[in-house]
């Protein structure tokens, strides 16, 4: 499918597709080029109705929810099939849509999204719908029981622009695996990999109004957080909107799953490789123009390497080539709007009004006239209390704080409201794990962790990060209602 085919999507409601019922429009723009791409129906509150109706309908009165565990598998199989066959289509389509240079699209963007997708299809032959509970003997006699773990509904799930196609797969896999009905809002900076979903859903005959796909903007989506037919809210984005979130769902005490902000720390001991880690920690926080709520922002640097790092981290940020990401030796793209630019410039002034030292870039890189770039940044000489150092910046901005001996490590480590993922480096292993685990953070690496992210393994953050956990047996738990059958199996 080529970007000039992608103007025609209209709203995928009951397995059909039909116009929104506004007349306005949603443009998308190729960050890197500020061209259109594509356009989409603006999603009006009916709209929204119009879905939310056809998922009720969906899980109520339709197959999905009572097909065994192994036929939901079979059609997640299928599902992820189609997924892989277009493969090619989708990546381009994330390097003109989100602006994901071509390394992260292919290996990140989409393979790491597949991953997931598969196991999640896979899993849902096998997870354990029902356990056991242990006999109990009572004067009134012999008791048994057990434990069901059900679909909740319908699940609403709102998804943020940096990750798009990944973070949609990320919600609608475990959602459908455990047989609830999906209404799919993705960001309106990013519709069309949603979208696609749609098609794809059609080619492996998921049942009518089990995957319904809308776009919009915020009244659509507070509608949707709001509506008296929807169960359950999985929400990816910024804390600020996840709170408000929060707040609309409560009037009607829907189950909320929030992967939210983080300022993530990567902590460096002396006798760690310290070449290694600048490289690592370089590229980790410049990692899609900085646009990735887990990545290590926040570098913390034994006094006694804290200048070898700065150099080690300056060096690398100073190799890497910022351009249109359809252009093959671009490393980083833009970020996705102008606001988001006008964002991180007026961080990186507070950074240096707060007296931080501007270690590398802080600017617009020259000859790129068009498109919404900015300079791989690094401020050294931070305390952990400014502004660049608590905020979620979201962009390619990344900070320096000294600390003497493990104690101070911790606990600047720790002073954040965040709490999404944690890094880091020591030459002791044992020593290491113990640090870890005084972390407060949903997700610690040591050493560079464990060759990338595991299907099995929860992601979720601690205080304001969010609530609850994605991927693995306890993302599908959290799609689940938990129903407790007991019976008499004897009377005295």
């Amino acid at each position: 499918m080529t970007t000039a085919q992608l103007a025609s999507y209209r709203l995928y409601i009951d397995g059909d597709w039909v116009d929104g019922s506004s007349e306005d429009a949603l443009d998308v723009i190729n960050p890197a080029t500020e061209q259109v791409i594509g356009q989409v129906p603006q999603a009006s509150v009916a709209d929204v109705d119009r879905a939310v109706a056809a998922a009720r309908r969906a899980f109520d009165e339709g197959p999905w929810p009572g097909m065994s565990p192994r036929e939901r598998s079979d059609v997640l199989v299928r599902f992820t099939e189609a997924i892989t066959d277009r493969r090619a289509e989708l990546v381009d389509l994330i390097i003109a849509e989100a602006g994901s240079a071509r390394p992260i699209a292919e290996a990140m963007q989409f393979d790491t999204g597949l991953r997931y997708t598969a196991w999640f299809a896979e899993r849902a032959a096998s997870f354990p719908y029902l356990d056991s509970l242990p006999p109990q003997v009572s004067p009134r006699g012999l008791g048994q029981g057990v434990i069901l773990k059900e679909p909740i509904g319908v699940v609403a799930a709102i998804t943020a622009f940096n990750f798009p196609l990944y973070l949609n797969l990320a919600k609608v896999a475990p959602a459908l695996a455990m047989g609830n009905s999906v209404v799919l809002k993705p960001s309106p900076h990013t519709p069309l990999e949603a979208l696609v979903l749609g098609e794809i859903a059609d080619a492996a005959g998921l049942p009518p109004g089990v995957l319904n796909i809308i776009t919009g903007d915020v009244a659509a989506s507070e509608h949707l957080t709001t509506h008296p037919g929807v169960d359950m809210v999985s929400f990816t984005g910024s804390d600020i909107v996840g709170k408000k979130i929060m707040s609309q769902a409560a009037d009607g005490l829907k189950k909320t799953l929030l992967e939210l902000g983080g300022k993530s720390p990567n902590i460096v001991f002396a006798g760690s490789d310290i070449a290694k880690f600048a490289t690592g920690a370089a590229y980790a926080f410049t990692i899609h123009a900085g646009q990735g709520c887990a990545l290590p922002t926040r570098i913390l640097a034994e006094r006694s390497v804290y200048d070898e790092v700065v150099e080690g981290l300056s060096a690398f940020l100073g190799k890497i080539k910022v351009g249109d990401p359809a252009e093959p030796k671009v490393t980083m793209g833009p970020l996705i709007r102008e606001a988001q630019r006008e964002r991180v410039e007026r961080y990186v002034a507070a950074g240096t009004a707060e007296g931080a030292r501007l270690a590398c870039g802080g600017g617009r890189p020259a000859g790129l006239p068009r498109g919404f770039f900015v300079e791989p940044t690094l401020f050294a000489d931070v305390d952990n209390s400014m502004t660049v150092a608590q905020e979620e910046i979201f962009g390619p901005v990344g900070v320096v704080i000294p600390f003497d001996g493990e104690e101070e490590a911790v606990a600047i480590a720790n002073d954040t409201r965040y709490g999404l993922a944690a890094g880091l480096w020591h030459p002791e292993p044992t020593r290491a794990y113990a640090i870890a685990q005084r972390l407060r953070a949903g997700t610690v690496t040591i050493n560079g962790g464990g060759g990338g992210p595991s299907p099995w393994g929860p992601f979720g953050g601690y205080k304001q990060s969010g609530i609850g956990r994605e991927y693995g047996d306890y993302g599908l738990l959290e799609y689940s209602q938990l129903k407790t059958i007991t019976w008499s199996a004897g009377r005295q």
